[in-house]
């Protein structure tokens, strides 16, 4: 297996994902404030922090984004002189969403006034899985690692083509309505919609690749999908679960059919969903467990998903 000699700062935590499933985690000498997977990556320094306090409710929380970005603010601080002392020589980021990570304005710029040598950034912007494969293709060529990522890419086109082979003559489609935001409401666009497609549903109110939109509830209710599935961006199951009633106190949500049917569930969104890195295919194991659950068992009922009976 051939190595980096690279010293590498990951500032996405899908990024980070993708450097450690390639074998690289020993070159990583930064992180972003929100990498957390693998465990072990904690301890490396703290490239970044977030300008938004915690503790906020989601309206909160989006009126503060709102607020900052209308101002022509950043959401997160780069630590420059954390950088500095780091002297990276690749550095991974993403022009994919201000609101999720770091700009690569902001990255170019604190590189530029801080480092005493170029580094080189890599800035992913996936919207899809076959961005996703890309991206990882791209940060191990890069990195000196092709053959490893090509052997990555495969095995997770394995996992994909699984799913895909199961599900080649089933019929039933339910029509599936995923919630990226609780308040004010907004339902998950990008790469979501083909994670439901694959995994046996019909996605509604988004379209694949395209950005998540904001929708009001008369939508939903309109829409009434046979599947609701709860990922704010971001949040754990816990964290959703402290706002559950902003969904459950809607007018008519208990007639809807997926309620009706106890198909409402919770899934982890910040550690699976929002994270367009290798765990993705985890992800898409998670939603073909809750469309198809006779079909599929992967083990993540409980900790990447759970079923809230009303």
């Amino acid at each position: 297996m051939s190595s980096s000699p690279f010293r590498i700062i990951s500032l996405l935590p899908s990024a980070t994902e993708i450097i450690c499933a390639l074998g690289l985690e020993q070159y990583l000498v930064g992180r972003s404030h929100e990498c957390d997977y693998p465990e072990s990556v904690k301890a490396l320094p703290v490239c970044t922090e977030a300008n938004i306090p915690d503790g906020l409710s989601s309206a909160e929380i989006d009126n503060k984004v709102k607020e900052i970005l209308n101002d022509a603010l950043s959401l997160y601080t780069v630590k420059k002189e954390v950088i500095k002392e780091l002297q990276p020589d690749v550095v991974i980021t993403q022009a994919q969403c201000e609101v999720c990570a770091v700009s690569l304005p902001e990255v170019e710029q604190a590189l530029a006034d801080h480092l005493d040598k170029p580094a080189q950034i890599i800035s992913l912007q996936p919207n899809s899985i076959d961005d996703m494969l890309t991206d990882i293709k791209r940060v191990a060529s890069t990195l000196n690692v092709a053959d490893p990522g090509d052997a990555l890419i495969e095995d997770l086109e394995d996992r994909i083509n699984i799913i895909r082979h199961k599900l080649k003559f089933i019929d039933a489609k339910p029509t599936v309505a995923c919630v990226e935001w609780l308040d004010p409401l907004m339902v998950s666009g990008n790469w979501i919609p083909e994670l439901v497609s694959i995994a046996g549903g019909t996605p509604v109110l988004a379209e694949a690749g395209k950005h998540s939109p904001y929708v009001d509830w008369d939508a939903i209710r309109l829409a009434d999908p046979d599947v609701i599935v709860l990922m704010p961006c971001g949040f754990a199951i816990d964290r959703t679960m402290r706002e559950i009633n902003l969904i459950l106190d809607k007018p008519g949500f208990a007639e809807l059919k997926a309620i009706k049917n106890n198909r409402l569930y919770i899934a982890d969104g910040n550690q699976y969903f929002n994270r367009p890195g290798p765990r993705l295919v985890d992800s898409l194991e998670i939603m073909a467990e809750i469309i198809n659950p006779k079909q599929f068992i992967f083990g993540f009922e409980g900790n990447g998903w759970i079923k809230f009976s009303v």
